[in-house]
């Protein structure tokens, strides 16, 4: 059974930093490209990074270009979402997601994690 668990959510002052992690189970991250998605209330779920399976390749949202970095431990089977100088409007359920081709779609077919919270107070 495929698991994608995340960690590390919570509330934290703009300006602040918080670190993802998604824990993968049942499947091994070194064969797919891992995603981090968010989804704020009212608002479509959208692709925040990507990186490839080697970690070589990596892609960001403008919104948070210079302030996010995304990586990989996949002798761990993990992936992370550095994630600094926050703001407001980077609150948002944050998901894990592996998919076998490089697409930003959200309707490709992938695992899913069940998302961990970021609220960033202003």
């Amino acid at each position: 059974q495929v698991q994608l668990v995340e960690s590390g959510g919570g509330v934290v002052q703009a300006g602040g930093s918080l670190r993802l992690a998604c824990a993968a189970s049942g499947l091994s991250v070194t064969k797919y490209i891992m995603r981090w998605f968010r989804q704020a209330p009212g608002k479509e779920r959208e692709l925040v990074a990507i990186i490839n399976e080697n970690g070589a390749l990596k892609s960001y949202a403008d919104s948070v270009e210079d302030r996010f970095d995304i990586s990989r431990d996949n002798a761990k089977n993990m992936v992370y979402l550095e994630m600094d100088s926050l703001e407001p409007q980077d609150t948002a359920v944050y998901y894990c997601s592996a998919v076998d081709t490089w697409t930003t779609s959200v309707s490709a077919g992938a695992y899913w994690g069940q998302g961990t919270q970021v609220t960033v107070s202003s």
